[in-house]
Parts: C-alpha cells; sequence; structure tokens
C-alpha cells in the first residue's frame, strides 16, 4: 500500500489549470522530492495534499485512505513551510509542543526532550526564534513537524532561505533525519541540486503536468524527454540541431572532450570552478557547454574542436520533445 497516491488530480483556478490530471505515488519511508520550475504546480500538489487546498477533480489517499475531502487535521500529515511559520513570541520548546498542547497530548516533555536530543536543539530550548540563526529556525520547524510522530511530512522549499554552505548542510541533515524515522517524505523544490541529492525519486513537472517519474539516476542518464534533458544537471544536457536532421542531440557536458578532431566550434567563455572548468563554445548556431577536468588550457575567442562517443548521445524529437533512443 502507497503511503500517498494522487489519481488524476487537477486543480483549476477559473480558466487557469494549476494542474492537469496528475498521477503518482509514494511508497511508504521514502523521499519523494517534487521538482520543476516556478508555476509548474508543485506547491499547489503539496498544498493538495495536506488538505490546504481541494482538487477540481481526481482523488488523494494517504495509508490507503480517501483523504480527498477531509481537512488537515485529519490527513495525518505534518508540513514544514518555506517561512517557518515560527511563533515569535513563543520559545523554542513552545514551538515544538504548540501542536500537541492544542491536541492536549500526554507525554509532552518526554516527546520535546527525544526531539531536542535528536535535532541538536537542547541549550535553545528557551530562546526565541529572533535569536536563531536561520538553520536553527529550520531545526525548531522539523522538530516541530517530527514531534507529532506522523508517518508523512511534507516540506514546501525548506532551505530556500539559507545561504549555500548552510542549504548544503541541512540538505544531509533532512535526509539523514528521514532515513532514521523511517518517515515518507514529500519535498518541494525548484533546486535540481536537492532532488538529486536528496530523492529517492522525483516527480518533474511541467505546466501542471508531470514530465518524467523516476530515481535520480534514470533522470539523469535517460531522460524521457528534452525538457528533462535540459532541466537536470548542473550544467544541463546540451540540445544541438546537427546536420539538418529534424532531431535534436543531446551530450551531457562531461562527455564532451575536445581536442584535434571533431565539431568545429569558437571558445565564448572560460569558468574555472577548480576541480574542473566549464568551457561554453559556438559552432554556427550551436551554443554547448564542455565539462573539462582541471584547468581547461583554451581561452576566450579560439578555435576548438569537440568530440564525443557516440553511446554518450541522446536524440529527442525536435516538436515534441520526446526522446527517439
Amino acid at each position: 500500500m502507497s503511503a500517498i497516491a494522487l489519481q488524476d488530480v487537477a486543480k483549476h483556478w477559473g480558466e487557469s489549470r494549476a494542474l492537469d490530471g496528475i498521477t503518482f505515488s509514494a511508497e511508504p519511508g521514502t523521499f519523494v522530492v517534487l521538482l520543476g520550475p516556478s508555476g509548474c504546480g508543485k506547491s499547489t500538489t503539496l498544498r493538495l495534499i495536506a488538505g490546504l487546498d481541494q482538487p477540481t477533480s481526481g482523488t488523494i489517499r494517504i495509508a490507503g485512505r480517501d483523504v480527498t475531502g477531509l481537512p488537515p487535521a485529519e490527513r495525518g500529515i505534518s508540513m514544514v513551510f518555506q517561512s517557518y511559520a515560527l511563533f515569535p513570541h513563543l520559545s523554542v520548546a513552545e514551538n515544538i509542543v504548540f501542536g500537541l498542547r492544542v491536541r492536549k497530548v500526554a507525554d509532552r516533555d518526554a516527546k520535546l526532550k527525544r526531539v531536542a536530543d535528536l535535532l541538536g536543539l537542547e541549550k535553545l530550548l528557551e530562546r526565541r526564534p529572533s535569536q536563531l540563526s536561520g538553520g536553527q529556525q529550520q531545526r525548531v520547524a522539523l522538530g516541530r513537524a517530527i514531534i507529532a510522530e506522523t508517518p508523512v511530512c511534507l516540506m514546501d522549499e525548506p532551505l530556500s532561505n539559507l545561504d549555500a554552505q548552510l542549504r548544503g548542510e541541512m540538505r544531509r541533515e533532512i535526509r539523514l533525519l528521514q532515513q532514521r524515522l523511517g518517515i515518507t517524505m514529500v519535498y518541494v523544490t525548484h533546486d535540481q541540486t536537492e532532488a538529486m541529492t536528496m530523492a529517492d525519486r522525483v516527480v518533474l513537472l511541467r505546466e501542471g503536468r508531470i514530465e518524467q517519474v523516476g530515481s535520480p539516476e534514470e533522470l539523469y542518464a535517460r531522460p524521457a524527454t528534452a525538457f528533462t534533458a535540459s532541466f537536470i544537471g548542473a550544467p544541463p544536457m546540451n540540445l544541438l540541431k546537427l546536420n539538418g536532421s529534424g532531431e535534436l542531440t543531446g551530450v551531457r557536458p562531461e562527455d564532451i572532450r575536445l581536442g584535434a578532431e571533431g565539431l568545429e566550434a569558437r571558445v565564448e567563455s572560460v569558468e574555472y570552478l577548480g576541480a574542473d572548468t566549464l568551457v561554453a563554445a559556438r559552432a554556427g548556431e550551436e551554443l554547448f557547454i564542455a565539462r573539462v577536468p582541471g584547468r581547461a588550457a583554451v581561452r576566450e575567442g579560439e578555435m576548438v574542436r569537440a568530440a564525443w562517443d557516440s553511446q554518450h548521445e541522446h536524440r529527442f524529437e525536435t516538436k515534441t520533445g520526446e526522446r527517439k533512443t
């Protein structure tokens, strides 16, 4: 039985279609990421699962139970918001146990101690949110979610307010916490790095529809569409129109080698990143990026040749974007 299952779920706002018949499931104990650009419907999907909005059509099940028409409190889920939504006048301890106190749950002190120990908040319990760093506030929001001991936790872009280094640390902490507790987590982000490093399965959305569902490895190694290829990867796959063939040839930057043979191109930019270098070059109207180990011995304006092995090619229909091979 799936922990969460959506079947033909749609959400319309008047003439606008935020979601258009999406179907996917999350198995118990898995980390599922809803990924896509702004406006694709990922936060709307999360709000529908949470019960904060109602679908125009379709069915939502949690642990096999139809919850489509139920309010949030009856769905057996917890949620972490982008803004953390902490009460500024309450202490860390009071914020964490707030939901338990409202529901008059017994043994709150023991539950608080267990969560505080788990998240390293023992010395911060008397502080107010304004006295905490962004990462500490994030831990408090997590603590408030997991203290409820629900089997499903929803997270809506929880790291977007943090700096790059802290985001990396919190990615690891959230993933380890999810694995340790064995809960099902559905996590919304527009950051494909978060999706690739955290998810068991990725649901890639585009304009209210599902573009592809699979493991991070599947989406990276075998994208089903040109959109998936262009969205997954940093930098993403190069999509080139070569020889007037009527199809797109996809090649990952790391699979391109610069040498004495291949496609002739002019270097437009060179970005040295330490472990490797990103070389952007243009062949006619086609711009591509090659990832070269270490420091590349090329300069802007220089002519180079680029080649790759045929087994690293991906081919897509030009009009539909669907994968051919």
